[in-house]
């Protein structure tokens, strides 16, 4: 377990933060006026934005359990996000109780939070780390102090690439986390895409830039890139409600996200 030293100061509410509009699109309380501002006219471009959110949410569900139930036990959550139950680990530690999953974010207002994101299953193990993507190794090296890297773990990455522009080299990110893990390891990852609608994908841009955090919508043959050398697990890389639906989900109508599950080796 990680040291929580929070501080509120660090907390800016003066713009809007990606991780808190996000958690307004799926209902949750952890997010201000400046916050809600910009989701709304996030919405007004892009009206199914909430059942976007919970699309993703719920694809992030059924992965976890897919990969719990094929025997994988660890899992390295990247760009956790404010928690929402169900959380990751929750969901896998229904499946395997001994799960471990570490979490990790740079987001103070997800530190503020975090003892909920370590409230596991007493036979398993959570962590979190406040941790940028764009620092790989940092992760890495907190997360050997919970996971075994001599077996198979889940690397989760849902809805955090479109926030890494093209000349910060997204791919190189994923891969550099996906290198020391061993082969029966698995790449989880939901990307945003552009092809529904892209003549408004400029204007929700410069919404997220006001915020100082722009976003960048891609198309799926931008998203497959990610999976390079991997092998992608029925039915592929898919818009999300379609990737192995099941009778729990509550959103089903097509929205724009593509999500994946590949294996390492």
């Amino acid at each position: 377990m990680t040291e929580l030293n929070f501080d509120a100061s660090e907390i800016d509410t003066s713009a809007p933060h990606p991780a808190r509009m996000y958690d307004f699109f799926l209902g949750g309380k952890d997010n201000y006026r400046v916050d809600w501002e910009a989701a709304e006219k996030v919405q007004a471009l892009m009206p199914q934005v909430k059942e976007t959110a919970r699309a993703n949410r719920e694809f992030m569900h059924r992965a976890s359990r897919f990969l719990a139930r094929r025997g994988v036990s660890q899992f390295l959550d990247v760009g956790t996000g404010i928690p929402t139950e169900p959380n990751l680990h929750q969901v896998v530690q229904a499946v395997v109780p001994s799960a471990r999953v570490v979490y990790a974010d740079n987001d103070p207002i997800v530190l503020r939070h975090a003892e909920a994101l370590l409230a596991g299953a007493p036979e398993g193990r959570t962590a979190y780390a406040q941790a940028d993507v764009k620092e790989p190794g940092k992760i890495l090296s907190f997360a050997r102090d919970y996971l075994d890297f001599d077996q198979p773990i889940v690397l989760s990455v849902i809805a955090l690439m479109p926030f890494i522009l093209d000349e910060e080299d997204p791919y190189g990110l994923v891969a550099q986390l996906l290198e020391p893990m061993a082969a029966g390891s698995y790449l989880m990852l939901s990307h945003v895409t552009s092809e529904f609608d892209p003549a408004i994908w400029d204007r929700i841009d410069a919404i997220y830039r006001a915020g100082g955090t722009p976003v960048r919508a891609r198309h799926r043959e931008e998203i497959l890139p990610f999976f390079h050398g991997l092998g992608l697990c029925d039915p592929g890389l898919t818009l999300v409600t379609q990737w192995r639906p099941d009778s729990d989900m509550r959103i089903t109508e097509p929205v724009a996200v593509y999500a994946g599950v590949a294996r390492k080796g």
